[in-house]
């Protein structure tokens, strides 16, 4: 079972998606066997977080067992998170936002204690792998995707330095820098049970970030754990709630 942990749907204003929709990207799940994908949707992640969520859990609904959502908590505006079916979980943006992720502002979705995946970026003020370890130290209970993994190639072992006495914190690799040999290295430094597949669909083109978990020099346990094991262990009965959905 392969699972995309990291999507989108909608547009952006300074960044050219050629097919925002829906549709579109379940042809491109459906040509590389990507059963579902983990979305945000981008209206949620600028102006209109209640907006962006609310269309996000209506795509999720349409397309039964295909997506998982991450409602953006949007913290200024103290968008209110919620649990039930299609959910996967939150989803933070420190760097859009322009809130560190260690705010106290970020306290209501720590203690709803979903799984949470977060914007992270090396020597970013707003989400160094740094504070994804002062996160994890307070609420060990929560599992916390690292999006990007750091997002810049010189920060990738940084960031599975940063979080490696912290189990609750995996790596989620999207990102137009990643590559497969940096996947098989950070397998083999934090573990291939703390790296999770993303894509960052539609920003960036899915089949790319699939191509490189699927040719990355690794053992096939291995890939299977990244490719969807891993993910599916932290989401657990969650995979199989949305709305008309069958377990996948």
């Amino acid at each position: 079972m392969i699972l995309d942990a990291h999507g989108h749907i909608g547009s952006w204003p300074d960044f050219l998606i050629p097919d925002p929709s829906a549709e579109g990207l379940i042809a491109t799940m459906d040509s590389t066997g990507i059963a579902a994908t983990g979305i945000s949707h981008l209206l949620g992640l600028g102006p209109d977080a209640v907006e962006g969520n609310r269309r996000a859990l209506a795509v999720a609904a349409a397309h039964p067992g295909r997506f998982g959502v991450w409602q953006v908590y949007n913290p200024h505006h103290r968008t209110p998170p919620t649990d039930g079916p299609g959910v996967w979980g939150v989803k933070l943006h420190p760097d859009v936002h322009l809130c560190r992720l260690d705010d106290p502002l970020y306290e209501p979705v720590w203690k709803l204690g979903l799984p949470v995946l977060a914007h992270g970026q090396t020597d970013s003020p707003w989400s160094s792998p740094e504070q994804f370890a002062v996160v994890a130290a307070r609420h060990p209970q929560v599992p916390l995707l690292m999006g990007h993994t750091g997002l810049w190639p010189y920060g990738f072992r940084r960031a599975a330095e940063a979080v490696a006495e912290h189990p609750s914190v995996l790596l989620e690799v999207c990102g137009s820098k990643m590559t497969g040999r940096w996947i098989a290295r950070l397998a083999a430094l934090a573990g291939p049970e703390r790296v999770v597949f993303g894509s960052d669909a539609c920003f960036l083109d899915q089949r790319i970030g699939f191509g490189r978990v699927a040719l990355a020099p690794l053992a096939e346990p291995d890939r299977a754990l990244i490719q969807g094991g891993n993910l599916a262990r932290v989401l657990g009965p969650r995979l199989a709630r949305n709305p008309g959905g069958t377990p996948l």
